[in-house]
């Protein structure tokens, strides 16, 4: 499980240092290879190999002739990078990768149970605040309706 906001620094060569408290389960559950992808937040979404490749076969599967479903494929199979975690715990994000989400020296690694979200840090901020302050729940779907906390 993944989980847990952990702010990170990448070198200028676009390495990122995955914290130690979950290198162990990404050894673990995937042997160190991950999927790296755009997310319509502009941050990019980590998936261990095996997590990825379940997706994957789902996104395909979808409609063809469907517009979202096209434009769906296309953003997040079509960004697909697979970046594998070195000997020193690094993954190495590709320049189109770093550019789309904005990535540059400082960003936040949020764990989202089976992926994470890399974020540059101050875009996180931004968002994360501007969640906290809408209020706006009046649209909230029946599922999130009948969750307790």
């Amino acid at each position: 499980m993944l989980r847990g906001a952990t702010k990170v620094t990448l070198d200028a060569k676009g390495r990122l240092a995955i914290p130690t408290r979950y290198r162990d389960r990404i050894a673990a559950r995937c042997d160190g290879q991950l999927v790296a992808t755009v997310d319509k937040d502009y941050c990019l979404l980590l998936y261990p190999l095996p997590d990825w490749e379940e997706i994957e076969r789902k996104l395909m599967r979808l409609p063809s002739l469907d517009q979202r479903a096209r434009r769906l494929q296309r953003l997040m199979v079509g960004h697909a990078t697979e970046v594998d975690v070195d000997g020193h715990g690094r993954i190495l994000l590709s320049r189109e990768l770093r550019e789309f989400a904005g990535l540059d020296r400082q960003a936040v690694l949020l764990g989202q149970g089976n992926r994470f979200e890399l974020w540059n840090e101050e875009r996180w901020d931004e968002t994360r605040d501007g969640w906290l302050n809408d209020g706006d729940d009046a649209d909230l779907s029946a599922q999130l309706e009948n969750l307790t906390l």
